[in-house]
């Protein structure tokens, strides 16, 4: 054990180690003590609360196992006496269940047996760049207007998802951000990147529906020289590139599976292997992922694996449709109308009452970027200071009730009415082909009812074209139509 009189010359009340071992909590003390950092270390459940309720630490590291309790209960307990205190887990190799576990409730990271000190030393950097540790206020960046510029909105829901946003900011556990199309998800990611310690670090966006499948690997993990034919220098992938930072999985959902076993590897020991590679190089990056579609569907039909499901979706966002808070809609446009007249160098347009009353009837299927596509259209055909309700393009488009996205719980519901959706529109592409003319429709169309759409088969269809990134052709085959048949059905809302 490290003398107490030499400890004390450099911070004592720095970081507070948990461990019943006396060699892991010499060795652990050793590495802080080069660092600059004191310890004060203890070996059990009861010591290490009375040492918090004592005294203000700005890291704890404990063991999972100690002789009258284990360290969940005394991640749970830092929760309540020191909300803004990181707490790291030590636990076995191969006991990721029980890590993820501690990340669920709270805890700011975990470490594994053996411990390596270069992964140590890293961990402890991050955890002491956290907002707040000075201070302890416990609000990442709640003063800082600038970071918060892109999530607009005062509604119950926004209030209630910058705070959720504030809290998954300052650990770093995975985060599954789930939500609509367009309901702005990377924003979410970017600041959650921003508010936490990884803030200095690259923030890295995928969208890995837009990787071909025989890319995919060299994409992510990189490849050396030589590994195949084109390999003509060693190439760092995007876990490389996103080292000490953010990585950001968009539309998760759409990995084959040969690649979920991969990054399900990667993500749980924390290292990858280049193409052509015989090691593992490790890694320090933060995972969020986002999807549009629900993940525990996909798991039940065996299209996407669980075991990667568990991995990613340790803590789960949600994030509110535009429809659920249309009180923000002129907070909303006000920004969007200032930021495109700050990009065209033009006046900044407003809003007249009833374009105002028509944005609040209407459903954003699209969200907001639907929105900014709206208004974006308008102030291009916007003859005066402001903008006319007629200037939005909404009068042929169907305003219907459109329900909420359901939470992840009853999304699998959600599933099978979209199947339900496309397999009527297959069965009406069937009764339809052949018999209507370009830009024209049938007279057993208008008969069947489908001149005009449902709500859901236009939101099915808007929804599926932001998935193709509008390719009208691949969308149709998703869909079960013909090209000719959607874009009837574009014609009809004025979106041709």
């Amino acid at each position: 054990m490290i003398a107490p009189e030499r400890r004390g010359q450099a911070a004592a009340t720095a970081v507070l180690i948990v461990d019943d071992e006396e060699d892991i909590r010499e060795l652990l003390e050793l590495s802080l003590l080069r660092m600059g950092l004191g310890a004060d270390t203890v070996g059990s459940l009861a010591e290490a609360r009375e040492r918090i309720e004592r005294v203000r630490y700005r890291l704890c590291l404990t063991d999972m196992r100690l002789p009258d309790g284990d360290g969940l209960e005394l991640v749970e307990f830092i929760q309540h006496q020191q909300p803004a205190l990181p707490v790291a887990v030590i636990t076995a190799y191969g006991s990721i269940e029980t890590a993820i576990r501690a990340l669920k409730l709270g805890a700011f990271d975990f470490v594994t047996k053996p411990i390596e000190l270069q992964v140590l030393r890293g961990l402890v950097l991050h955890a002491l760049r956290l907002p707040g540790q000075v201070a302890a206020s416990g609000a990442a960046g709640e003063g800082d207007a600038a970071v918060w510029r892109d999530l607009v909105g005062h509604t119950p829901a926004m209030v209630q998802l910058r705070g959720q946003i504030e809290k998954l900011a300052r650990n770093q556990a995975p985060v599954f951000i789930y939500g609509e199309s367009g309901t702005g998800k990377e924003v979410i990611a970017r600041l959650i990147h921003r508010l936490g310690v990884r803030a200095a670090g690259p923030f890295v966006p995928v969208n890995c529906g837009a990787i071909p499948p025989e890319l995919m690997e060299s994409e992510f993990f990189g490849y050396l020289k030589g590994s195949f034919s084109g390999a003509v220098a060693d190439k760092d992938g995007l876990f490389q590139a996103a080292s000490g930072g953010t990585l950001f999985l968009d539309e998760v959902a759409d990995l084959p599976l040969s690649m979920q076993v991969k990054l399900l590897r990667a993500i749980q020991e924390r290292a990858v292997r280049p193409v052509g590679g015989q090691n593992e190089d490790p890694i320090d990056v933060r995972i969020l992922s986002a999807s549009h579609r629900d993940l525990a569907q996909l798991v039940a039909e065996n299209r996407f694996r669980q075991d990667l499901y568990f991995r990613i979706n340790v803590i789960a966002l949600h994030v509110p449709p535009l429809r659920a808070r249309l009180e923000d809609i002129p907070e909303l446009a006000a920004h969007v109308l200032a930021r495109l007249a700050e990009r065209d160098g033009g006046p900044v347009r407003a809003l007249s009452p009833e374009a105002l009353a028509a944005l609040a009837q209407y459903a954003f299927p699209g969200n907001v970027r639907e929105l900014e596509n709206l208004l974006e259209r308008a102030c291009a055909l916007c003859e005066g200071e402001a903008i006319a309700a007629d200037d939005l393009g909404l009068s042929r488009a169907t305003i219907s009730n459109l329900p909420l996205m359901p939470a992840p719980a009853e999304a699998g519901e959600a599933a099978v009415r979209e199947v339900e959706v496309k397999e009527t529109a297959a069965r009406a592409g069937e009764a339809d082909e052949g018999e209507v003319a370009e830009g024209e429709a049938s007279e057993s169309e208008a008969k069947n009812g489908l001149a005009e759409a449902s709500g859901d088969e236009r939101a099915l269809i808007l929804r599926t074209l932001d998935e193709t990134r509008w390719n009208r052709s691949a969308a149709a085959r998703k869909l079960g139509m013909t090209l000719r048949q959607l874009r009837y059905r574009l014609q009809k809302w004025g979106m041709e």
